[in-house]
This record gives structure tokens, sequence and C-alpha cells, in this order.
């Protein structure tokens, strides 16, 4: 019989790695929360939102009934490894790309990119609903049923040592990680619940405003578009700000007023960003501002040459000129091979 899939259990931030008795830390994977679920019969990858991912990975779907030795329901996360041996890194965009309407496209890209599973807690195991044990028992049961299982299916590593966590947080960036995740050793699963905590890579830049998207409400600024001059002095869009309450919104379409680019009619001059795959039929037009003003946003994470997430406003900089904007302001970490993580 299939196995009910709940919500999967949260995380809320924390600003530093807690150093207290009782913890079980993790690298914090950066990629699709899935929790995977083999009756014995039939796989099936639920995901943290409403749209399953089976039909995204079917070289996982293929693979986890023969590995597993028994009927499981396991909480992890799929990502994508890319790279050669020895240099190997996540790469988000290849993992987002995966979720394709196309079913030709989708076994394209499982051929070219395939995914793996890294498992980090365990719900059921064969008949037995383990989710209300404590977590140092669900570990150790998660870790005699992945005994011996390869690739694509990895456990976490996990250790009760904050120090090591600390040292973990800085180190694993450079393979594509995105922080760390302390759970309680006592704590039972809790579905929907944010009872784990996590510390993400925290880190500042100075932007330029470029533009602003109006709100879905069409009242105000929805998110403020920022961007970085690259090396030939092109101002790059790199991603933006949102999360502004209802009185800033429209606070901040009278602020900007006087750097609204016009035409020579005196209207609003409009861009669009580029789609992705996530943007459906979502409006991508902007309202383009002239480049002469400058904010500070707190970000944790850069892939490519865009923000990884939704970047939070710190702080307008009036001190600073644009053209001091320069993606060289970044910090950059240092590479670190995926397999030393797994190992």
């Amino acid at each position: 019989m299939p196995h009910a899939i709940p919500a999967p259990m949260l995380a809320k931030s924390v600003p530093e790695v807690p150093d207290r008795e009782g913890l079980s830390f993790e690298p914090k994977w950066d990629g699709f929360r899935v929790l995977a679920s083999w009756d014995g019969e039939h796989v099936e990858l639920g995901s943290r939102g409403a749209k399953p991912l089976t039909r995204y990975f079917p070289e996982l779907v293929e693979r986890l009934g023969a590995l597993l030795p028994r009927p499981a329901l396991i909480d992890g996360e799929i990502v994508v490894p890319v790279g050669a041996a020895g240099a190997q890194r996540l790469d988000w965009e290849a993992l987002s790309q995966r979720i394709h309407p196309a079913a030709s496209r989708v076994q394209k890209l499982a051929d070219e990119t395939p995914a793996m599973i890294v498992a980090f807690d365990l719900l059921v195991d064969g008949d037995d609903d383990i989710a209300d044990l404590p977590f140092a028992e669900r570990r150790a049961r998660l870790e005699s049923l992945l005994a011996g299982v390869p690739h694509p299916l990895h456990l976490t590593r996990a250790t009760t040592d904050a120090a090591l966590a600390r040292h973990w947080l800085g180190e694993f960036e450079g393979a594509g990680l995105d922080g760390v995740v302390a759970k309680d050793l006592s704590a039972p699963y809790a579905p929907g619940k944010r009872a784990m905590l996590k510390i993400k890579h925290a880190r500042t830049a100075d932007v330029v405003a470029l533009g602003y998207r109006v709100h879905k409400s069409g009242r105000g600024v929805g998110s403020l578009l920022v961007g970085l001059y690259d090396a030939d002095g092109q101002l790059r869009n790199v991603g933006g700000v949102a999360a502004w309450s209802d009185k800033r919104r429209l606070e901040l379409v009278a602020e900007l007023e006087p750097l609204v680019e016009r035409d020579e009619t005196g209207d609003a001059v409009t861009g669009e960003t580029d789609r992705s795959r996530f943007s459906g039929g979502k409006d991508v037009s902007y309202v383009r501002l002239r480049p002469e003003r400058v904010l500070e946003v707190r970000y944790d994470q850069l892939e490519g040459r865009r923000f990884r997430h939704t970047v939070q406003f710190a702080r307008w900089r009036p001190d600073r000129d644009p053209a001091s904007c320069r993606f060289d302001q970044l910090e950059t970490v240092s590479a670190y091979d995926l397999a030393d993580v797994l190992r």
C-alpha cells in the first residue's frame, strides 16, 4: 500500500551554529526537498509544494526500488552534481531545468545530468512507522537502511560536534552547499513545523536599483530589481528585493519616481526580464530606473551571475557611486569537491 506522504519538517533561521548539547548537525543541501517513498511496488517522489516530483526524475524512480532493501519513506534532497571527479559541485541551474512539461526533454536531461538523493531522515522503515521516534533512533535506522546502498542514494554526514559544524559551514560552500542544519536528537518528526534550525551563509553587497515590478495588486512596488557592473562596464540584472509592507510599497513608488526613465512623450519606459521555466504566464515587465541609486542588500549565495535567492533590503547607500557597484566586490569561495562532502 503506498505510503501517505506528509508535509516535510521545516527549519527556522538562526544567526550562528548553536553550541549546546542534544543537537545533531548536517550540511544543508541546496536542491529540491523530497519525500521519497518505496512501498515495495511503486516509487513516489513527493515535494514540499503541491507538485509531485516523480515524473521529473525517471532515473531515480527506476533505481530506488532496486536499491532499497525494504520499503521506506525517506526525507531528503534531490540534487544534481556536475564536474569531473575531484572537482564536483552542486548545480542549481541544471537541477531547475528538470522541471519541464515535455517528457522527452525530461528524459534527455535525466541521461545528461542525472540527479541523486541525499537522505537525512526516515519516517517509515519496512512495516514500521517511525516518525514519532526520537531523531537519534530514526537516524540510526536510516544508517542501517542505507548501509551499502550505492549511488544515486546517499546518506548525509552528521555530527554532534558544533565546532565541526562551523567548519562545514565555511568549507562545504565550495561544493555548492547552502549552510548547516541542526536537529534535536530527542525530537519526533514534525510535519509542516519549523522544528529544525538552519544556519546559512549571510553576506552583504552594494547594488544599483535598475527597475521595479508593480505589485500583483496593481498598486505599489512588488519587487525592486538590482544590478551590478561587470568588467566591461555593463550593468547586469542580478536579482530582486521583495517582501515590502503594503505601506512601504506605496512609499517606494513616490521615492523612485524621480529616477523613472521616460520617453519623449513623458511615458515611463518599461522592460522585461528573461523568462524562466518557473515564470509561466507571469508578468515579467518592469519600470526602468536610471541607475543612480545604490542600496545595500543581504544575500546568501551567488549562482553564476545572479543571486541564488531573493535578497533582503538592508539600507540605502547615498554615499556610494553606482559605478563602484561591481561583481568584484562579492566574496568568492574556494572550490570543494562534492565527493568529499558525501564521503
